[in-house]
Parts: C-alpha cells; sequence; structure tokens
C-alpha cells in the first residue's frame, strides 16, 4: 500500500479544485497525512496601452490570502498548512512538490479539451506529466449515492 504521509493540494479556488480539496481532506484525514494547500497568484500580465491600468499585486494578494484562509477543511483532525506564493503555477506547484516531497497531489481539473486546452494549456496535465510523486486529478464530484427503494421483490411463479 501507497504510504501517504503529505499531500499537496494546488487550488485555483474554481468549483474543480473544491472538488478536489474535498477528496484531498478526506485522504489526509484517513491516512493522517499532512496537507498542503497551495494557491499561486499568477504574476500579472500588463498591457501597454491608452487607459490600461494594471492590477494591484498587493490586492491580489490579500484577496488571495482571504481566499485560503476561508477555504473549509472541515472532517477531523487535520494536519493543514496555507501556502500563497506568486509566480507561473505550473513551476510553482513542481517547485514546491520537489522541495517539500509530497507523497501525493490531489488536484481538481476544468476537463477542457481540443482548441480550448490548445490555446489556454492544462495546469493539471502538465503537474501529471512534469510531477516528482503521483497526481491524482479530480474533473467532477463524486455520485451521490442513490437511496434504494424498498420494494417487495416480485415471487417466482410456476416453477
Amino acid at each position: 500500500m501507497l504510504a501517504i504521509h503529505t499531500i499537496l493540494h494546488p487550488t485555483d479556488f474554481s468549483e474543480q479544485s473544491q472538488y478536489g480539496l474535498g477528496l484531498a481532506c478526506a485522504l489526509a484525514r484517513d491516512y493522517g497525512a499532512h496537507l498542503i494547500i497551495l494557491h499561486v497568484v499568477p504574476l500579472p500580465t500588463v498591457v501597454y496601452g491608452e487607459g490600461v491600468v494594471p492590477p494591484n499585486p498587493e490586492e491580489l494578494h490579500i484577496g488571495a490570502q482571504k481566499q485560503l484562509d476561508q477555504l473549509s477543511t472541515s472532517g477531523g483532525d487535520l494536519r493543514v498548512e496555507r501556502r500563497l506564493v506568486d509566480g507561473d503555477p505550473v513551476e510553482q506547484i513542481l517547485r514546491l512538490a520537489r522541495e517539500d516531497k509530497p507523497d501525493l497531489i490531489v488536484m481538481g481539473t476544468h476537463g477542457r479539451t481540443g482548441l480550448e486546452r490548445l490555446l489556454m494549456g492544462s495546469v493539471a496535465e502538465q503537474v501529471v506529466r512534469r510531477a516528482p510523486c503521483p497526481v491524482l486529478t479530480v474533473k467532477t464530484p463524486f455520485p451521490q449515492p442513490i437511496p434504494i427503494a424498498h420494494e417487495p421483490v416480485p415471487e417466482a411463479v410456476g416453477v
């Protein structure tokens, strides 16, 4: 069985990341693992021209830190560490994976395909290809169990 002592969960605060966080928390609880939640604030792209004002990096940081602090990690007594860094998301996730040596990365994916993926790239795909440890990607929520109605079983006829 895979020994899991540290789990890295990169988040972009999307709905897909929330699903990944739920699974990361469950795994951390079940394995007694340390959970690192990472958010990477992408470096702002500055477009020069008339009337364009680049975003204030300090405001971006404050907003991201607030969102990071508000992420719910319910489900028992978890050892959770929250980190906020600046840079390219793929490079920062891989850097942290090399430095902290997590046993598993659990991350949500938007499931983009075709031209959209080609144009926008896929952070999850690049992390899967280059990570030094296993990566578990979560695209959608787990289906909820459907309750089974207790109907009487028809009796065998004429046997």
